[in-house]
């Protein structure tokens, strides 16, 4: 049975899926793929969009299918950009209505579905929890809708996506595991067993969140649960409404970027605010850099039985200063600049500064003598993997004024990291350790994707009280720090800014994504540690915003509705006077200051 091994690549062995003349599955590349955002029943700029994604470098193209109209529209679209010459497989994108799904199977070479969505609920209006008559009945009627729609799949050559969301699990799955990683596990694998029951197997598969957390947590679990049940579906990876600019990059490469990391993922869609085919090179780029670890080699280390796989778990530190114990992760730089968040600690030569003024010095590990003798209050001692040694463990075990600095070589920095915090739980250690990345990029987008890839996996799984990030390339220092801040924040354990979880546009979406994103911002980015979801239909916003403290939600052509948490409590307000209206709705709550 195949499983994550924290210290060697290793890719998980996925079934081959035929999706027209593509295969997908661990014996070909990871496919990178986007979704158009124009209107479904618009075909020539459907058409133009589609042909700019795979000119852009994409695998596959997806295309929303609210009904039967946009089923026959995706028809359209794929016999003229079938003339074009472009073999690249279209997918139908279908929430509510099994019918259009029906059509569509007909119509193209993929169709996505939501469990929590197929098939409706047999409880409306009745707030009793589900008995297990009830329970087995809904599941029957699940099966009764899903298997014509899996015949018709069969007579086209048709292959589907599960697509499992965070916030849009059905009432039943809500009742028996509220909204959790195992109720969306449950959710899709009652499916799954249904498509077995059939015989039908090309099935692809996504577990998705804006809370990298919880999807890299549940995508885990979930392939163990498939493991156990003897079950190799490829995975489509992707972090739902991560936002645009810096922000949804380094979401993106935090969430997708840990399961790559793992040897998990078929197929990955990175999914930003803006137009679909900027996501192209993103995601090519991310998968480019994350399979470079499979070339690296591994290192012998015991795994430690408190490594948290399932869940979040911060590893046990004792505070030193600031760093360490209870304290959110610091952020050191090693320039000094005119920044819009204050790092911590400055770097300078052989010292750490803090913003008190105060200055700790650094030693290496062939210093030992010197750092013992030292009378520094924080002691910084720089280490790789490899200067670990059983007096050097002995050393640590005892101080309480020494704060790792942990530098790794850069194609390797996954495993080095993992083995060195598996060595400190193995033996009990609760020294603080901050990550040191060091790098030469020019490109800020490059350092955004490969240090949130290399660092955000570590945060996720509990290790890490700073990060330092030293880049000697052309990249100001305040752009770094920015990027450092932003894998802190994208990671859930330090909030320095507010949080836009926005969703990327599509043909469903009421009203201009991009223009309304640029709005809120300018209004609302002075408010630290706020969430403020900004989602384009009513299809996607009320779930995938499941985290956010206010929502901004497209209720119809020029309507908007707002949310408090779950709760909608404004209804169809007209486009130009949503903003204001949102930032009223915060300052009624309390949540505003200037």
């Amino acid at each position: 049975m195949w499983k994550i091994n924290p210290f060697k690549y290793r890719r998980r062995p996925a079934s081959e899926v035929k999706i027209g003349k593509l295969l997908m599955g661990s014996e070909y590349p990871v496919r990178v793929q986007s979704m158009a955002s124009t209107d479904t029943n618009d075909i020539e700029n459907s058409v133009a969009q589609g042909v700019r994604i795979i000119e852009a470098g994409a695998d596959l193209v997806r295309y929303t299918t609210q009904g039967i109209r946009e089923a026959e529209s995706a028809k359209l679209i794929h016999d003229l950009i079938r003339a074009k010459g472009l073999q690249a497989p279209l997918v139908a994108d279908i929430h509510f209505n099994a019918n259009a799904a029906d059509v569509a199977a007909r119509n193209v070479e993929k169709v996505r579905i939501n469990p929590g969505n197929y098939v409706g609920s047999i409880k409306i209006g009745d707030n009793t929890p589900y008995t297990d008559e009830e329970f087995a009945r809904e599941y029957k009627k699940i099966s009764d809708r899903f298997i014509p729609f899996l015949d018709i799949c069969k007579a086209n050559n048709t292959a589907i996506r599960i697509g499992v969301n965070h916030g849009s699990l059905s009432e039943r799955m809500m009742d028996k595991y509220g909204d959790t990683p195992q109720g969306m596990v449950a959710s899709c694998m009652e499916f799954l067993e249904i498509c077995r029951e059939q015989n039908f197997h090309d099935v692809v598969i996504s577990m998705k969140t804006s809370n990298t957390v919880m999807m890299v947590q549940t995508v885990r679990l979930f392939v163990d649960e498939m493991e156990k049940n003897d079950l190799h579906y490829p995975l489509h990876l992707g972090v739902t409404e991560a936002g645009d600019g810096e922000d949804g990059r380094i979401k993106s490469a935090v969430g997708t970027g840990a399961l790559l990391m793992d040897g998990i993922g078929d197929t990955v869609r990175v999914s930003l605010s803006e137009e679909p085919e900027y996501e192209v090179p993103i995601a090519r780029t991310l998968v480019e850099y994350c399979l470079e670890r499979a070339s690296q080699p591994t290192i012998e280390v015991v795994e430690s039985p408190l490594y948290p796989k399932y869940e979040y778990e911060r590893r046990k530190t004792h505070a030193i200063g600031n760093i360490g114990g209870e304290n959110v992760p610091v952020v050191l730089v090693d320039k000094d600049g005119g920044f819009v968040t204050i790092p911590d600690y400055l770097v300078k030569e052989n010292e750490v500064i803090g913003t008190n003024g105060k200055s700790y010095p650094i030693f290496t590990a062939d210093e030992e003598n010197k750092l013992v003798e030292s009378t520094s209050e924080i002691k910084f001692l720089r280490l790789r993997y490899h200067d670990l040694n059983p007096e050097l463990l002995m050393l640590l075990n005892k101080s309480t004024d020494i704060v790792i600095m942990l530098e790794t070589s850069p194609k390797n920095s996954i495993t080095e990291q993992r083995a060195f915090y598996h060595t400190l739980l193995n033996t009990s250690c609760t020294v603080p350790v901050i990550l040191l990345r060091s790098s030469e990029e020019d490109d800020l987008q490059l350092l955004q994707i490969k240090a949130a890839a290399d660092l955000g996996v570590m945060f996720i799984d509990g290790f890490g009280d700073g990060i330092f990030l030293q880049n000697n390339g052309k990249i100001g220092v305040e752009k770094v720090a920015s990027v450092a801040f932003g894998i802190l924040q994208a990671t859930r354990v330090r909030t320095t800014k507010t949080e836009y979880i926005s969703c990327p546009s599509c043909g469903r979406t009421m009203f201009n994504l991009q223009t309304v994103i640029a709005r809120i911002k300018a209004r609302t980015s002075h408010l630290k540690g706020l969430k403020i979801g900004i989602m384009g239909c009513i299809v996607n916003g009320p779930g995938e915003m499941a985290d956010a403290d206010y929502g901004y939600v497209g209720a119809g052509r020029g309507k908007i509705s707002l949310y408090k948490k779950k709760e909608c409590v404004q209804r169809n307000i007209p486009e130009d006077e949503a903003v204001d209206k949102l930032i009223d709705l915060i300052k009624a709550h309390g949540d505003w200051h200037d």
